[in-house]
């Protein structure tokens, strides 16, 4: 059932792309974001329903003349360039061949959000992609926070299979990236039990991520709190707020994780932290002796025994999303990759002075000001864990380009005040004054 329920989605979906290409657009978020078909047992298991969706709405994208160029503004650009960049590394690499799947999958990834910037530039197509990407990750997230409470956090929750976060720290940080989007769309309904519901997956978020017993993911949240913290207007109900929840949460879980918590001061005495530490000197060797890097695999025994100070230790990845960029395509690739956030980060800050005083873009302010907390979790909680090539950080990316160029064309001005499409995607057409 669970299998003709998903085809069927992904079938629908790729045939109105054909028409509607921004339509595919979203089926290959949920897809690659949300993995459905790997939570099949039959056919669609193992079907290859990504390809569908990116077939289909690059098909769309040829037929419709609603498409823009997607290289408006410095990010776009330099994803492409980070893209180029990749290739000469993945060509000039140790293992051109062994390394192809890898390089098939980031840029398939990755032309998919330059196809993103192309077809999507109306407040419902930002809307829609926020709640694609929320619902996605907040599903499985909410899903790992039941199973966390009802399990009293003694099992770990892991992510899709055979996904960039099938690893429990990986989808604890990609649980933790969509609680900014979810207080954004929570600001935007005005129905106050669909605000608790939203409050409520938050919370099983939170959750979910401390279940995963991921040290990365305690100092991502932290981070982010941290933000939000400093940015409320209320800054002794907040800290109290905030101090409780996660004194609440804390106190729930179980001595084990708690021991595996604290091994974040005594790092110098767990082989897993050393392993890390391992892993990063090789990759900073290898970006000094090897300008293009090695390629999309860094885990190699021959670079761990010349390079590494505890070659005893084995070989292991880098669990860091700047000493993976590091390691894979060498310090010019690293300085793509970090000021691409660089610039999504600055962009986003604009955007919150723009729309500031702007009540028709208030949304604006509020997306741009969630993007950047779920940023800061990226960044912080990145450095302990290789996603460098997963896909939130670039749809973020995506709405913050968005909403920049909206901003920028006086949308409020351009775009019909209540949007037919706005009656499917929930807080859309919430007038200002009723947030």
């Amino acid at each position: 059932m669970r299998d003709l329920l998903v085809v069927a989605i992904v079938l629908i979906g790729a045939v109105i792309a054909l028409r509607r290409p921004w339509v595919g657009v979203m089926l290959w978020t949920w897809i690659s974001l949300m993995n459905p078909h790997r939570y099949t047992w039959g056919f669609a298991y193992d079907a290859p329903l990504a390809a569908l969706a990116a077939a289909s709405t690059l098909l769309g994208l040829l037929l419709t003349r609603d498409r823009e160029n997607p290289f408006k503004g410095p990010g776009p650009v330099i994803l492409l360039l980070f893209m180029v960049w990749m290739t000469l590394s993945w060509q000039l690499g140790f293992d051109p061949a062994g390394d192809y799947p890898q390089w098939d999958k980031v840029m398939k990834i990755d032309l998919m959000i330059l196809v993103a910037l192309a077809l999507l530039k109306t407040k419902a197509h930002i809307f829609a992609l926020a709640w694609v990407c929320t619902l996605s990750l907040g599903f499985l997230g909410a899903k790992g926070g039941v199973f966390t409470i009802l399990t009293a956090g003694n099992y770990r929750v892991w992510g899709p299979p055979f996904s960039f976060i099938a690893d429990n720290n990986h989808f604890a940080l990609a649980t933790i990236m969509t609680i900014p989007l979810v207080r954004f769309l929570q600001l935007q309904l005005s129905n106050r039990w669909a605000r608790h519901a939203m409050t409520l997956v938050m919370i099983l978020l939170a959750a979910s991520a401390l279940g995963s017993h991921s040290r990365g993911a305690l100092l991502a949240i932290t981070a982010m709190a941290f933000l939000l913290w400093w940015r409320s207007h209320g800054k002794l109900l907040g800290g109290v707020v905030i101090v409780l929840v996660g004194i609440v949460l804390v106190a729930f879980m179980p001595e084990h994780w708690t021991e595996r918590m604290s091994t974040i001061q005594t790092f110098q005495e767990d082989r897993s932290a050393m392993g890390r530490i391992s892993a990063w000197w090789v990759s900073w060797r290898v970006a000094l002796d090897y300008p293009f890097g090695a390629g999309f695999n860094i885990a190699r025994p021959d670079l761990f025994n010349l390079y590494s100070p505890y070659p005893d230790l084995g070989v292991v990845v880098a669990h860091s999303i700047y000493f993976q960029v590091m390691g894979h395509h060498g310090f010019v690739g690293l300085f793509l990759f970090l000021l691409l956030w660089a610039v999504t980060w600055f962009q986003a800050g604009r955007i919150r002075k723009q729309a500031a005083k702007i009540p028709q873009a208030r949304w604006c302010f509020e997306l741009a000001s969630m993007c950047q907390v779920s940023l800061a979790g990226y960044v912080v909680g990145g450095a302990f864990l290789n996603l460098s090539y997963f896909d939130l950080p670039y749809n973020l990316m995506v709405l913050v380009v968005l909403t920049s160029r909206w901003l920028a064309a006086k949308g409020w001005e351009t775009e019909p005040e209540r949007s037919p499409v706005g009656r499917l995607i929930p807080g859309l057409n919430t007038a200002p004054a009723a947030r």
